[in-house]
């Protein structure tokens, strides 16, 4: 385990609301004359300060990006510290999301803690996945922290598809789903002790930021012209997209009204739906321009031979299900608490996608 080793000196406690700052200070006397878009603007305003384990790239990296426009101070947590390539003004620690004491530490005085991490390479699920979220419980706890997690559609079976909803049966027939579902309950049953969650489930990742993700691994080869797209689904059949930026700026636009939220809450976002599999490879070509890229089927039969002898391979054929079955997230209680959800137009988002991802199209 690697301890602990801030960039900076010291820890800053998070700034508390002044009495000053708020007119009047809510009590249960005086809540419902408390004017709700004034204490929203002064939590917005507010100095708050977010823990970011997993910053460096994917989910984690995006929302970073959007709680510190939206004003947060952010901490930074990875495995090497603040990347050699870092414009950011984060304050980095190196630490690891399986060692509880860099953890703790690192989350002193924070207001949140993003939960963004995940055993490199899906390796190891059933031994790291969980205790890494425990110990994220224990930072939180110890500093009073709400915990942000990405959800995943792992946590469903056949009897909750095609349409995900917050209430829809949470019963997996995976062994990384049932693993989804444990960790969630073990956040769940922390808040009888008073830790507060908050939980977005999105269909699969992309963006310019992606990390280990269909997009990245599969459909397109980063620092690589796209010269074909290997795709994993079926043409038909319904797939649900989520673009990383607007991933973030959700997480950043609920926490700027926190105060509203319940202490275990939970939303589900839409995000690009690709009604029959069809429009992202569309979009892929026509960010390239080159309307004759062709599509190849993924060889789940290799998967399959591979998975007795290669864990990756193993957790990779598991989600199969997700690509034969038309799975889509139900925004509706995001729509109604939000009013809108964050969402960037697919072409755009695919351009920005393969321009950080170096695959810059055949001239």
């Amino acid at each position: 385990m690697q301890v602990l080793v801030p960039v900076v000196a010291a820890l800053a406690g998070s700034q508390q609301l002044n009495q000053s700052d708020l007119n009047p200070p809510p009590t249960p006397h005086n809540l419902s004359r408390w004017n709700i878009s004034e204490r929203r603007h002064t939590i917005k305003n507010a100095t708050r300060t977010a823990l970011v384990v997993g910053a460096t790239k994917g989910i984690g990296a995006e929302t970073a990006s959007a709680l510190a426009h939206h004003g947060w101070n952010i901490r930074a947590l990875a495995r090497n510290g603040c990347p050699k390539d870092s414009a950011d003004s984060y304050e980095w620690f190196k630490g690891d999301a399986l060692d509880r004491d860099s953890i703790v530490m690192a989350a002193q005085g924070v207001d949140a803690i993003v939960h963004a991490v995940n055993p490199a390479g899906y390796r190891k699920w059933a031994k790291l996945v969980l205790p890494m979220v425990e110990n994220t419980i224990a930072a939180a706890q110890a500093s009073g922290a709400r915990v942000l997690l990405p959800g995943t559609i792992y946590n469903f079976g056949a009897d909750a598809f095609p349409k995900l909803r917050e209430d829809s049966p949470q019963q997996a027939e995976t062994h990384k789903g049932k693993i989804r579902i444990a960790l969630e309950q073990k956040l769940e049953a922390a808040g009888r002790e008073g830790v507060r969650t908050l939980i977005v489930r999105f269909g699969d990742f992309f963006g310019p930021k992606t990390g280990n993700s269909w997009f990245s691994q599969a459909l397109v080869k980063p620092n690589r012209p796209v010269t074909s797209v290997l795709y994993p689904g079926a043409r038909g059949i319904g797939h649900a997209w989520c673009y990383l930026p607007d991933a973030g700026e959700t997480f950043a636009q609920l926490m700027d009204r926190a105060e509203e939220l319940a202490a275990f809450e939970s939303f589900h976002f839409q995000g690009h739906w690709d009604e029959d599999g069809t429009q992202m490879i569309a979009a892929i070509r026509q960010a390239c321009d080159n309307q004759d890229i062709p599509v190849k089927a993924l060889p789940w039969w290799l998967l399959r031979l591979a998975s007795p002898f290669n864990e990756t391979m193993r957790e990779l054929y598991a989600t199969r299900p997700l690509w034969v079955t038309p799975i889509q997230l139900d925004n509706t209680k995001l729509l109604h608490f939000l009013g809108k959800e964050p969402h960037t137009p697919l072409l755009g988002a695919v351009e920005t996608t393969l321009r950080g991802l170096k695959c810059t199209a055949l001239e």
